[in-house]
């Protein structure tokens, strides 16, 4: 009898990766299957954003400094009162913030921006583990238009591409803290237990700071 795959050595994980990509649904199974305490980003409370859609130029900085102090206040929250006293689930990574504010902001912003993240990213906490899920821009842009969110309609296939190879850039660097990369095009986390089965085993298997899970043909 196989035994069920344990995740006991990681008390915070982030599921992260582009809009549409399926990251806060297998938050959601994760936090489940760990009994965990489950931190999501919360983009209905940003007033800025249904706006930013329509016109990124004049509201892409609102709606960023707007994410970053929401994030950053979550943090905060979990960590005053020990976030590590039970195993959390969370489907965004602080670190990633300033990759939609190059893609979204001018220079002038841009430096503003830097400023104010600087005084906050030293303060919250890393997690033990990133499952980053890539798909194909024409895959995220059918699952965004497919989940009807009135919203996102008016959301650009140009702008989804370029926050998705903003991902890929960002991850290809990023070594602050063990990262399995998805490739998600083949899977269903949610609906096929066999595919949540795999991923679990790979977690469980990680050993070096950087691996790959990818399904295949």
């Amino acid at each position: 009898m196989n035994r069920a795959p344990t995740l006991d050595k990681y008390r915070h994980i982030v599921v992260e990766g582009p809009i549409g990509v399926g990251k806060t649904s297998l938050a959601r199974r994760l936090a489940e299957h760990l009994n965990a305490g489950l931190l999501l980003e919360q983009p209905e409370q940003n007033p800025f954003l249904a706006r930013f859609y329509q016109d990124m130029q004049r509201y892409a900085l609102p709606t960023q400094l707007f994410f970053l102090f929401q994030r950053f206040n979550q943090m905060r929250e979990l960590t005053q009162i020990d976030m590590f006293s039970q195993v959390t689930v969370a489907d965004f990574l602080l670190d990633k913030d300033p990759l939609f504010a190059r893609v979204t902001l001018s220079n002038d912003e841009f430096h503003l921006y830097q400023q104010i993240y600087a005084t906050l990213s030293p303060h919250a906490p890393q997690p033990d583990l990133v499952v980053y899920l890539q798909a194909q821009p024409e895959t995220l842009v059918e699952r965004v238009r497919r989940r009807g969110a009135e919203f996102e309609q008016p959301i650009s296939e140009s702008y989804i591409a370029l926050v998705a190879d903003a991902y890929n850039r960002f991850f290809y660097h990023h070594t602050g803290t063990p990262v399995l990369i998805v490739n998600s095009e083949r899977l269903n986390f949610v609906d096929r237990p066999a595919d949540f089965g795999l991923l679990l085993e790979r977690i469980e298997a990680m050993r070096g700071q950087r691996e790959y899970f990818n399904l295949g043909e």
